[in-house]
């Protein structure tokens, strides 16, 4: 893994906003005293998005501060895990391409060229007018729908250089619906399903609305969207 450190240039301090607080401290409340260290991750994220996408070391001690732990121990989460960025993204897209050998089969190289090309020529610089930048990141997880990219907490599969493309100029101001980019129904098999044939899947070759299915989805949004 890449040596990550925080970025040179930090600002003086960090604080939630009331909501983003009251947020917080609902979810410490989930874990039984002396076990709060482990509302790190749903913090440091709140923390993340608050600052505009990105982790600062004010933050990181802000949080060690609310969870009682010390500096170092949140500073080892937030630069262990690629999910938190540790100096300033772009306002509109931060986009993490999957190098990982099935997506580099797949067309990642494709992928990063054109970040390349259309962002910055070197991973974490912004581009000229501030709305994007780039890093090549490893296994996203879903290697089914190579190759993939993650945009903050969604991910954006089964792309092609078009759809890449394409996927960008929206970023830039428009709503684009997550998951696979060509039609397929979460990782099912191109060619249709091949299992679970007693449901019917009835897209018909359309981009589908995600479905809950478990819950899951549900449980994830919760985590990274909007307070309760």
């Amino acid at each position: 893994m890449a040596v990550r450190r925080l970025a040179a240039e930090q600002p003086e301090s960090f604080e939630f906003t009331e909501r983003n607080l009251a947020w917080a401290k609902k979810v410490i409340d989930r874990y039984p005293a002396g076990r709060q260290a482990s509302a790190v991750i749903p913090l440091l994220w709140r923390a993340q998005e608050q600052n505009e996408g990105w982790v600062s070391e004010p933050a990181i001690r802000y949080v060690a501060d609310l969870l009682d732990m010390p500096n170092i121990r949140v500073l080892e989460v937030a630069t262990f895990y690629t999910m938190f960025q540790l100096q300033p993204v772009g306002k509109k897209a931060h986009i993490q391409v999957c190098g990982t050998t099935p997506c580099q089969l797949r067309g990642s190289e494709d992928l990063i060229k054109i970040c390349k090309s259309r962002i910055a020529q070197h991973m974490h610089e912004i581009s000229e007018d501030g709305n994007f930048s780039w890093e090549e990141v490893e296994c996203l997880g879903a290697c089914v729908n190579a190759p993939m990219v993650q945009i903050f907490k969604d991910t954006y599969e089964d792309l092609t250089e078009e759809s890449f493309n394409q996927l960008i100029d929206d970023a830039a101001g428009k709503e684009v619906t997550p998951g696979p980019q060509n039609g397929r129904r979460f990782a099912m098999a191109e060619g249709g399903q091949t299992t679970l044939t007693e449901i019917d899947d009835n897209t018909k070759g359309e981009t589908p609305v995600p479905q809950v299915v478990d819950g899951a989805e549900n449980a994830s949004h919760s985590f990274a969207g909007a307070a309760d």
